[in-house]
């Protein structure tokens, strides 16, 4: 019954929301973005990712404690599939998802792979007619954010502003109505397309340890985020660019004040950024 609800909801959420952009359940929500794939999904508020797996009863086992087992243990395993094709499905930015990383060397798939088999138990569900079902998860930072960012060729590679006292804390981009699709690694740009934030401006540590960017729903919320901490600069996102729809542009005036060299502007490097998304 759950599995056939999520499926449910995945195809009602995918027909309202057209960037899949939904609530199918693996998550509590709130104000939080989350967008369903497969069979998991990808929150990415809080950097996490969970599948759903589940295990039929066995009419051959001699009781029901070994069926219960084979069933957990089935559950299990299905989920790790499930999850390895949902984390596979990541967007790194407008172009490019995992599986486009892990199809580029045996090493990075070995990775990958690795990373998803030291996913932990979030719930187990026993059905009554002797099935199991179970939802698995794992962090975005850390060793997929490790994997993806250690093979981003200009990582960090552009100079921040740092000069003068650090006036602002951090910076939201609005990017709501504007269909806006997360990923690990997006650009803002300046309506000329030049680069204002993305890979090249941040901190190899910070990128890992929280993301080059997060994702929020609610713009008062966002404001209060610790990770932009007191006095945020917030820019109006313009429209979207790249096939993925996850880079945004900005205006020349606001990517000016980004790119101004009497600022400190070091939050850049520390990744204390926030997309606010519908």
């Amino acid at each position: 019954m759950f599995k056939k609800s999520l499926a449910v909801v995945l195809f009602i959420s995918l027909i309202v929301l057209p960037f899949g952009i939904s609530y199918a359940g693996l998550f509590d929500g709130g104000d939080q973005v989350v967008e369903a794939m497969g069979s998991g999904e990808v929150n990415w508020s809080a950097n996490t990712i969970r599948s759903v797996g589940s295990g039929a009863p066995s009419p051959d086992a001699p009781n029901v404690a070994v069926a219960r087992h084979g069933d957990e243990r089935a559950a299990n395993l299905d989920a790790m599939r499930n999850l390895l094709e949902t984390v596979k499905g990541v967007r790194i930015d407008s172009q490019t998802t995992v599986v486009n990383f892990t199809t580029q060397s045996d090493v990075i798939n070995s990775r990958i792979e690795g990373f998803v088999k030291g996913a932990r138990v979030i719930k187990t569900k026993y059905l009554s007619d002797g099935g199991v079902e179970v939802i698995i998860e794992v962090p975005i930072s850390g060793g997929l954010s490790d994997t993806v960012y250690g093979n981003i060729p200009n990582l960090g590679s552009a100079t921040v502003p740092k000069t003068g006292n650090a006036v602002y804390t951090g910076l939201i981009i609005d990017a709501r109505g504007m269909g806006a699709r997360p990923a690990m690694s997006p650009k803002i740009v300046d309506e000329d397309g030049k680069e204002v934030y993305g890979s090249a401006y941040v901190s190899r540590e910070f990128a890992i340890k929280q993301g080059i960017v997060g994702y929020a729903k609610d713009i008062n919320a966002a404001k209060q985020n610790e990770r932009v901490a007191a006095n945020p600069i917030v820019v109006k996102g313009l429209k979207t660019t790249g096939s993925g729809g996850s880079d945004i542009v900005i205006s020349n005036t606001d990517a000016a004040g980004l790119r101004d060299a009497s600022k400190n502007l070091s939050f850049l490097e520390q990744t204390r950024v926030l997309v606010v998304v519908d």
